[in-house]
C-alpha cells in the first residue's frame, strides 16, 4: 500500500493576546487521537521549527511511526508571525487556545506535548480550571526546572491524573535527572519517566532514541490495537 504523503496547512490561530502563526500537519481521516507539539523558549531562538518539536511532530503524524495524528505546532505570542509580547506565564493561555482549536476542528481526544518552555505551559494550561477534558495524555520533553534565571516548579502535578511522560536526556543541564526524578515521584499516576543516555537537553545525536522513547510510550497509551 502507498505511503501516504502528509499535507501541511499554514493557519492562524485566535490567542488571547492576538493571532498566533500556526501550522497543521494533517493526519489520516482513521486518526483516533489528534496532537499539540508546543516550542521551547521564544528568547532563546525556540520557535514551531524547532529540531526537537519538529522530530516529535513526525513520530506523531508520519505513517512510518503507525499513529498519524493530526498534529497541530504553533508560535507563542511574540515569537516568529504571532502577535504579542512575550510573557513566560501568560503563554499557558496561547496553549489552551491552541487545544480548543483543535478539540472543535477534530472533534477527538488529545495528546498534548511540549518541549522545555512549551513542556512547562502545557502543563500550566492543563492545570487551569477551564483546561479541556479532551486533553488524555501529556508528554513533557526536556521538563525544564531551572533555565533562563528562572525556578520552574510544577506542583500541580500532584493533581494531573492524566497520562504522563517526562522524556529528557540523562545529562540535561537545564534538569538533573536526580532532581527531574524527585518532580516526577510527586506527579499523580500514571507516569512514566524515561532518560536518554548520553543525551542533553536538546537530546543532540540521540534523536533516534528520544524519537523511539516517545513512540513506545504512545503504543502503550494512544495506539489502537486494531489498526
Amino acid at each position: 500500500m502507498p505511503r501516504r504523503t502528509a499535507q501541511v496547512r499554514s493557519m492562524e490561530l485566535a490567542g488571547p493576546a492576538g493571532r498566533l502563526e500556526a501550522v497543521l500537519n494533517q493526519g489520516s481521516e482513521q486518526a483516533r487521537f489528534a496532537a499539540l507539539v508546543c516550542h521551547p523558549h521564544p528568547l532563546c531562538g525556540g520557535t514551531l521549527h524547532n529540531k526537537v518539536v519538529y522530530h516529535a511532530m513526525k513520530v506523531l503524524n508520519d505513517a512510518a511511526w503507525g499513529f498519524e495524528f493530526p498534529v497541530l505546532r504553533f508560535n507563542f505570542r511574540g515569537a516568529g508571525l504571532s502577535q504579542g509580547t512575550h510573557d513566560g506565564e501568560a503563554e499557558a493561555g496561547d496553549v489552551l487556545a491552541a487545544l480548543r482549536w483543535l478539540e472543535t476542528e477534530f472533534k477527538l481526544p488529545i495528546v498534548a506535548a511540549g518541549f522545555s518552555f512549551g513542556a512547562a505551559m502545557t502543563l500550566s494550561a492543563l492545570n487551569c480550571p477551564d483546561a479541556p477534558s479532551s486533553v488524555k495524555a501529556v508528554a513533557c520533553l526536556g521538563l525544564p526546572l531551572e533555565a533562563e534565571c528562572r525556578q520552574y516548579t510544577y506542583p500541580g502535578l500532584a493533581n494531573l491524573k492524566l497520562p504522563k511522560l517526562f522524556l529528557s536526556g540523562d545529562s540535561d543541564q537545564f534538569a538533573p535527572a536526580s532532581e527531574l526524578a524527585w518532580v516526577t515521584a510527586q506527579a499523580a499516576e500514571p507516569k512514566q519517566m524515561a532518560l536518554i543516555q548520553d543525551a542533553d537537553h536538546f537530546f543532540t545525536g540521540q534523536m533516534e532514541q528520544f524519537q523511539q522513547t516517545l513512540a513506545g510510550w504512545l503504543v502503550e497509551y494512544c495506539h489502537d490495537p486494531g489498526r
